[in-house]
């Protein structure tokens, strides 16, 4: 089985990596594509930059950073696994990556940002439960105790 893990360097994305090595340790089967979604560049950035590579290369060092305490855990927990470090809509950018890369489940995390603004705009981990056509597991941020 090939899981995407869509990582975006917050606490509750590292808690879905943290699920998947559960279940690997349970039996399942399975290695990995990390993936990080870069928003594409405003109009503003792009204006202002002297060089719009410099854009490009800042946006894929970040997305490259927001998945390294992804890589260390799979490392660790001996899981094999590809990366991704694309630009674009997240949510429609991960639907690509899934049937890019073959994958048969997404396990991402979900940022709890209130259920008014979650309806006014969506959510990324909503709008890929709708629309890809694996399974989605969806890790809802974990209670302070």
């Amino acid at each position: 089985m090939k899981i995407l893990l869509p990582l975006d360097g917050s606490d509750v994305s590292l808690q879905a990596v943290r699920q998947v090595i559960s279940l690997v340790r349970q039996g399942l089967q399975a290695s990995v594509v990390l993936a990080n979604v870069q928003e594409p560049a405003q109009l503003y950035e792009m204006v202002m930059a002297a060089d719009p590579l410099l854009i490009e290369r800042a946006s894929a060092q970040a997305g490259a950073h927001a998945l390294k305490a992804g890589e260390a855990l799979l490392r660790e927990a001996d899981i094999p696994f590809e990366c991704e470090v694309a630009s674009g809509d997240p949510a429609h950018t991960l639907i690509d990556i899934v049937e890019r890369y073959g994958c048969d489940m997404v396990v991402m995390g979900a940022r709890d940002k209130g259920s008014l603004r979650s309806a006014l705009l969506g959510s990324v981990s909503h709008e890929v439960l709708h629309a890809a056509k694996v399974p989605v597991m969806v890790i809802k941020p974990q209670e302070d105790a």
